[in-house]
């Protein structure tokens, strides 16, 4: 994949990755890499503290995890928006190895040098979404979409 992006300070939070050329609408623009954990591994540590507002967990299905805390590469920096350019998108391996499957970045619209890349993280807790949690997890996107928190609403 030609490199597209440069990860630097975000106005939404800490890091963020942009766009350094066009991106078209459809283009997968980078993998989300980091060390596969299982779910039972990462409940175990303070990696996965719901109490931090703040991840670099993203969850590759029923059985394990990416933790980009570990051999993360510039993905782990982008950030979350309620009306994103970008989303996460779940490529399963042929075979039985659920380790094995990868999560891209892809845009969903098109994207202009400068503008920053974003996905909705789609978090959504095991406990009850209270308003304390919503504030630990507060959204910071600007949208006039915004929810005001990256908690996404329970099914």
């Amino acid at each position: 994949m030609p490199r597209k992006i440069v990860a630097r300070k975000s106005p939404i939070h800490g890091n963020g990755v942009f766009a350094v050329e066009p991106i078209r609408k459809g283009e997968r623009i980078i993998e989300y890499k980091g060390l596969r954990r299982t779910h039972a591994e990462v409940d175990a540590d303070s990696a996965g503290d719901v109490e931090s507002g703040h991840t670099f967990l993203f969850t590759l299905n029923d059985d394990y995890v990416i933790d980009a805390n570990h051999k993360g590469n510039d993905a782990r920096w982008i950030n979350h928006s309620c009306d994103p350019n970008c989303e996460a998108v779940v490529v399963e391996h042929e075979g039985d190895d659920r380790s094995k499957d990868r999560i891209f970045i892809e845009a969903i619209r098109d994207i202009r040098p400068g503008e920053e890349l974003t996905y909705n993280y789609g978090i959504t807790l095991a406990e009850r979404h209270t308003p304390r949690l919503k504030k630990i997890w507060a959204c910071r996107c600007g949208s006039p979409k915004c929810t005001g928190t990256m908690l996404q609403p329970k099914r």
